[in-house]
């Protein structure tokens, strides 16, 4: 039997891959969480083999939970990502943090429940064509840069970004600076929306 947790936001999506996982015979979905946060409390509760979750939650992110098992090896949970975002930037940072599965919600219902067969026997199962895009160009930025970038462009200043980072004004927008530089743009915002449309924030 595999033991399946869903991360997902969207109520409707969580109940639909619920009941459509459901009707395997070989698969149990353990539990469903709304967040990111509330996901990894029930890794921790409920111990499954695979965690099935979206990239954008509140709180953390199915990327940032798929890096935070990654460094918790008694966790040996794999995680397949299902999502809107066929960006091969998702996908690069997904693999970065070891994730086994990355999967459009646009794919037939019956990928999934064979990505899960797939995953759990320890291969992997991405998506075909964003696998052939995802090494066509490759992340200018760093984890920092990314970070600060993200706020940035959701309406923080760069006092607000240093005191949430725990940083100097000064070293943020030098973060800022070279954000905007790697990508060629004229400023944050479109330093901000040029990383988004590439699946790179």
């Amino acid at each position: 039997m595999i033991r399946v947790l869903l991360a997902e936001d969207q109520a409707m999506v969580r109940g639909a891959l619920s009941a459509l996982l459901n009707l395997e015979s070989d698969i149990e979905v353990l539990g469903s969480a709304p967040d990111g946060e509330a996901a990894w409390r029930e890794i921790q509760r409920l111990r499954p083999d695979v965690l099935v979750t979206d990239i954008e939650m509140p709180g953390l992110t199915g990327l940032e939970l798929a890096q935070r098992i990654q460094r918790h090896d008694e966790l040996p949970v794999k995680v397949i990502i299902v999502t809107t975002f066929a960006r091969p930037g998702f996908l690069r940072r997904a693999l970065d943090a070891g994730v086994s599965g990355y999967l459009l919600k646009d794919a037939p219902a019956e990928n999934l429940a064979e990505a899960l067969r797939t995953v759990h026997r320890g291969g992997r199962a991405i998506d075909p064509q964003l696998a052939l895009e995802a090494w066509s160009e490759a992340d200018p930025l760093n984890d920092r840069e990314r970070q600060v970038l993200r706020l940035a462009g959701e309406g923080q200043s760069a006092g607000d970004i240093a005191t949430r980072l725990n940083l100097s004004h000064g070293t943020v927008r030098n973060y800022l600076s070279e954000a905007i530089g790697k990508l060629g743009a004229a400023n944050r915002i479109e330093a901000y929306r040029l990383a988004r449309q590439k699946g790179w924030l």
